[in-house]
């Protein structure tokens, strides 16, 4: 009707040569801005016979005069007016395009049926419309939405996957079947633009077992590793209390408390005390890192003058260091650093990192023990002038029960040395960083922020050994 109105009006206004000539073309233009592919030729058709019948008519004279200059130019801007409000009345009234407009369903309804998976098209409100594929078989193919194929335990959360599908434009969900125990599927679902959703379901009962299977292994991993902890707990403690009898009557056999020793009995004594202390070492690392995974270990914070366990460590070790022929050294500050520390902790962590580092220093070289404050934080620093550490042990080095790749006559230990003092470290809020090169030495710093007492003076005298 606008048509033949727009047609009349050209006849009336001059035709082809008119003001209102250019309105010729609104069959073409709506067609284009309404996006209807199909009636691009019909418009473009219509566009042209109306073009060649005015033609016809202004060549009888069967059209009408142009009109005066004034009304010319009036017609012309009210003509290109009209032409602009057609245009914008097809973009405001353009609908989106449903699914039949996008794609002939019933030339792909054979394909479609042929897919694996589920592919439904639902409702705003999750109603089935159209339903394709031949899978999951389990699912009720009768069912009239997408929350009656889902149990009812699982139906509240259709319905939050709609919602969510609605407001971010696609949402993913995993449900249980209508009939228990006969699958468990996954839903992609997606805004369509026709308004409604598309939801592609895919049978995922064998992809949840596998994952379920996953999970009861963790845990059983979980409660074997726990169980494992609690094991070395008990089995290091009840170690400890029949080596520390026999630590102690070596020692009295060898100090000759009660009488001489004849030959090389004497000799033996020391043995015997030297290989207890040494196993009862390895048994308290074992014991320590028991607790920690176990997460029954806990400190017994106190104010204490941070040099003071570093200096017990030192005194212990400098014997073995003299008889190493290696130079042990304290770099300490000469005035008080007190700190919140666990002073049996921080004398561990020293007496650990010093004991690896005269393991392997050779003789002649130096390991350096170095006390100092930043800000709010203390830094201890081992370092040595040893074999030093290659780049693929020092990314392994510090977790449990693991050694360097070096010298099987050095390796002696459990390798719980560096992951001890990694974790005692962090016990206290702090870390432990390892630098290393192959013939150069090694250095492991341990810091602890905020260790010291925020009462205390942080400017420290400089350092002195």
């Amino acid at each position: 009707m606008v048509i033949i109105l727009a047609h009349a009006a050209i006849l009336m206004t001059g035709g082809l040569i008119g003001p209102l000539a250019i309105w010729c073309l609104l069959p073409l233009i709506a067609a284009i801005h309404m996006r209807r592919d199909r009636a691009l030729p019909e418009a473009a058709g219509l566009t042209v016979l109306s073009i060649g019948g005015l033609g016809l008519l202004h060549a009888a004279g069967l059209i009408g005069r142009l009109p005066e200059p004034g009304w010319n130019l009036l017609l012309s801007i009210l003509g290109l007016l009209g032409l602009a409000s057609v245009f914008v009345a097809c973009i405001l009234t353009r609908r989106p395009a449903a699914l039949a407009d996008i794609v002939p369903l019933d030339g792909f309804e054979a394909l479609l049926s042929q897919l694996p998976s589920r592919l439904l098209v639902l409702s705003a409100r999750g109603a089935v419309r159209r339903a394709f594929g031949s899978g999951p078989d389990w699912l009720d193919p009768g069912a009239q939405s997408l929350a009656a194929m889902a149990c009812l335990e699982d139906r509240p959360m259709i319905s939050q996957a709609l919602a969510q599908a609605a407001r971010l434009g696609a949402a993913q969900i995993a449900f249980r079947s209508a009939a228990l125990g006969h699958g468990f599927a996954a839903a992609e679902i997606r805004v369509f633009a026709g308004g409604g959703f598309l939801a592609l379901i895919r049978d995922a009962t064998e992809a949840q077992g596998r994952e379920l299977g996953l999970i009861k292994a963790r845990e059983a991993a979980d409660a074997a590793s726990a169980a494992r902890a609690r094991f070395l707990a008990n089995m290091s403690h009840e170690l400890r209390t029949p080596l520390n009898a026999i630590m102690g009557f070596s020692d009295i056999m060898r100090s000759r408390m009660f009488g001489p020793l004849t030959g090389k009995y004497s000799d033996y004594a020391g043995l015997i005390h030297e290989a207890g202390a040494h196993l009862l070492d390895l048994i308290n690392d074992v014991l320590d890192m028991s607790k920690i995974e176990a997460e029954r270990y806990e400190l017994s914070l106190e104010v204490v003058d941070a040099r003071e366990p570093i200096t017990a460590a030192l005194r212990l070790l400098r014997l073995q260091a003299d008889e190493a022929g290696i130079r042990l050294r304290g770099v300490l500050p000469p005035a008080a650093l007190e700190a919140n520390l666990d002073r049996r902790a921080i004398k561990q962590i020293v007496i650990n990192l010093v004991a690896n580092a005269l393991k392997f220093t050779p003789k002649g070289g130096e390991v350096t023990v170095t006390l100092q404050a930043y800000s709010n934080s203390l830094e201890l620093i081992v370092s040595d002038t040893g074999i030093g550490i290659g780049p693929d042990d020092l990314a392994r080095l510090g977790r449990p029960y693991v050694q360097a790749k070096i010298n099987p006559m050095q390796a002696e230990g459990t390798g719980l040395g560096l992951s001890l003092v990694r974790a005692l470290a962090q016990l206290h809020g702090g870390d432990m960083t390892l630098e290393s090169r192959l013939g150069e030495g090694t250095a492991v710093t341990i810091r602890l922020p905020g260790a010291l007492d925020p009462q205390l003076p942080l400017e420290l005298p400089r350092a002195a050994e």
